[in-house]
């Protein structure tokens, strides 16, 4: 049974279009902003209501914010990361982005329409095949350069960038690769994803409002802690594999973010990840579980295992409180990433299923 829940419970039926990752029923309206053309309508996944269905992509990502002031040269400016130190240009114009952190800190910054090319997601894992959908249907067009993990050499030297940014798991051979077509800036992923985000935004030459943008972040989370009374509920969240499901270790993007907004988590999710077996669900039980899915067969396996009886016995289960969340967003990383999560929790953490 649920611990006690703040003076917002409700019950909610949740309707109109499911982000892409959430495969369904489809038939979605048009809008303004042509997001029509990345999302299926879904109410509901295997009793799950879905989260984020209505999401407004209109004017997500801002114009181009003042670039940080750089010494007399201002051409150029050092820029440190896992790699050692490039000289990037001071503005860059011509960007090519190799992974979901640098392409949401791009958005974040307002300098998205610079991107040139972008890798894209696998379906296998993430769903979408595609850029990252959640940032709206402009950065969706954005050309592929390969998928994320590896990149094309041949197309992202055709597309004359003046700044590449990806990150350390694609290895020193392929940063040096990169370098020789144009400055290469290979984010960390030692310190999280703030440190992430402030590694991008200093290469796309605008470190202070990146610095802005999470302290406004951080401000905004803790306010909708408070109002959700978001310490008094455990969430689970578990994300379903082709064959296997696993939940969030404590050091994942989406447990720092529930984190930093108040939200508990389970005793078994407090530390490493856990495998979720259909002989054993409760390591997946919460006050309220998130579910998501990778791909079409993590949905397909997910859909099995919700629909078992042994789910159905889940205390979440039987009280409404599971929640199909977007695989891309919440596997992903950047402050727009992190705000897409806080609408998520503010729409859901205290809300029913009917």
């Amino acid at each position: 049974m649920p611990t006690q829940f703040s003076v917002r419970a409700r019950a909610i039926a949740l309707a109109a279009g499911a982000a892409l990752a959430l495969a369904g029923c489809s038939s979605a309206a048009e809008s303004s902003d042509n997001a029509s053309d990345i999302v299926r309508s879904t109410t509901n996944v295997a009793g799950a209501g879905v989260v984020g269905n209505d999401r407004d992509t209109v004017g997500l990502c801002p114009t181009p914010a003042p670039v940080d002031p750089v010494g007399i040269e201002g051409a150029v400016r050092p820029v440190g990361h896992s790699e050692g130190i490039s000289e990037v240009p001071a503005d860059p114009v011509r960007i090519v982005s190799l992974d979901p952190a640098s392409l949401d800190a791009t958005c974040a910054v307002g300098v998205w329409e610079r991107v040139v090319g972008a890798s894209t997601l696998d379906p296998e894992f993430r769903g979408d095949g595609d850029q990252e959908l959640y940032l709206g249907p402009g950065i969706a067009a954005i050309p592929s350069v390969g998928p994320v993990g590896a990149p094309d050499i041949d197309a992202i030297a055709g597309l004359t960038p003046d700044l590449i940014i990806g990150s350390d798991a694609l290895g020193t051979e392929t940063f040096d690769a990169l370098s020789a077509i144009a400055p290469t800036v290979f984010t960390s992923s030692e310190g999280g994803w703030k440190d992430t985000f402030l590694q991008s935004a200093a290469a796309l030459g605008r470190g202070q409002t990146a610095f802005d943008e999470l302290a406004r972040f951080s401000a905004d989370a803790r306010e909708v802690g408070v109002e959700l009374n978001a310490s008094q509920t455990q969430a689970s969240v578990v994300r379903f594999l082709a064959d296997s499901a696993v939940t969030d270790g404590a050091d994942s993007f989406a447990s720092e973010v529930l984190d930093e907004i108040g939200v508990r988590r389970p005793p078994a999710q407090r530390d490493a990840p856990v495998t979720v077996t259909p002989e054993d669900l409760l390591p997946a039980e919460g006050d309220i579980v998130y579910v998501r899915f990778a791909g079409d067969d993590g949905e397909s396996f997910g859909t099995s295992i919700m629909e078992s009886d042994a789910w159905a016995d889940l205390g979440s289960a039987e009280d409404g409180r599971i929640f199909a969340v977007n695989d891309t967003v919440w596997s992903g990383s950047g402050v727009i990433a992190a705000r897409t999560i806080l609408t998520d929790v503010t729409d859901s953490l205290n809300a029913y299923v009917s």
